[in-house]
């Protein structure tokens, strides 16, 4: 599939930018799922001109508005990312390849974390949540994936090509059933159990799920949501900052043409006002990347 602008987030940010680029004549696919944006079942007191409103409404609202102007949505995840000649390449979570022009990035802040004891002591002595950064550091070692969405099971299929054992722990598979599949015929031992804890002495031992089943290993790799931004971005040649946000321009540009971000990615203030923005900006500037409109 061919785009002019993918949008990869469905939260504020990426709505807006969805909504201006198509009304510059652009082709938009946005790609996510929506119960993720941290706007999704909570309240908005502060926001211009609204009262008291629920996230969702405004979710559902901003999705109609794009759908109305053109954009198209797949309700899934990237999986991986690159740049090629005269654009950028994605796959999706489905297996469906997209080539686009320019390309926005909207999809939140900070990896989701289990909050279990031991996950926060152990972080960087063997708890992780970024296998396709660390996996080299545990060639020949044993492993555990933790999640239930497509970015678990691909990093369980590959974490199976450097650790001696991989193991995946999915107490609720959302991932799309090709990706399990995938993961399970290279090798990939499942657990179907929450995890309760993870323990050792200065480094990681064992994860001890909740049905009380012990996986003795050196690693734990949290990997509770989508291709994290930080990711995304790296994959398209884009370095993110230390705190893994994304510098931007005034015209949400980044330091690669044709790469675009907006939303609580680009920093503080965390709030929909600054959202919207920096997505109407991102939007304009992506369009006009892609040559719509002229």
């Amino acid at each position: 599939m061919e785009t002019d602008v993918l949008i990869i987030g469905c939260g504020p940010a990426g709505l807006q930018a969805a909504i201006h680029a198509s009304r510059r004549k652009c082709s938009v696919l946005v790609v996510g799922k929506g119960r993720n944006s941290s706007l999704a079942g909570t309240h908005l007191d502060n926001y211009f001109g609204t009262g008291v409103v629920g996230g969702d409404t405004i979710l559902e609202e901003g999705r109609r508005q794009a759908e109305a102007t053109g954009a198209v949505f797949r309700e899934e995840n990237v999986i991986s990312s690159a740049a090629i000649d005269g654009g950028f390449s994605f796959k999706l979570e489905s297996g469906e390849e997209v080539v686009s022009k320019s390309v926005i990035i909207a999809t939140g802040v900070s990896r989701t974390k289990l909050g279990i004891p031991g996950e926060k002591e152990l972080y960087g002595k063997g708890v992780s949540y970024c296998a396709i950064c660390d996996c080299n550091f545990y060639r020949g070692r044993r492993v555990v994936i933790v999640g239930n969405e497509s970015e678990a099971a691909v990093s369980a299929e590959m974490m199976t090509n450097y650790a001696s054992e991989t193991s995946w722990v999915a107490w609720d598979i959302t991932a799309n059933g090709s990706l399990v599949d995938r993961a399970k015929a290279a090798g990939v031992t499942m657990y179907s159990s929450k995890p309760d804890r993870v323990e050792g002495d200065g480094k990681v031992e064992r994860l001890i799920l909740k049905d009380g089943t012990t996986i003795p290993t050196d690693g734990v790799f949290i990997e509770l949501g989508a291709k994290s931004a930080a990711d995304i971005a790296m994959d398209l040649g884009v370095m993110p900052e230390m705190d893994d946000s994304i510098k931007v321009g005034r015209d949400c540009s980044t330091e690669v043409p044709g790469v675009y971000a907006c939303g609580d990615i680009t920093g503080k203030p965390w709030q929909v006002a600054k959202a919207v923005g920096e997505g109407c900006i991102a939007g304009l500037n992506a369009a006009e990347h892609a040559g719509c409109g002229r």
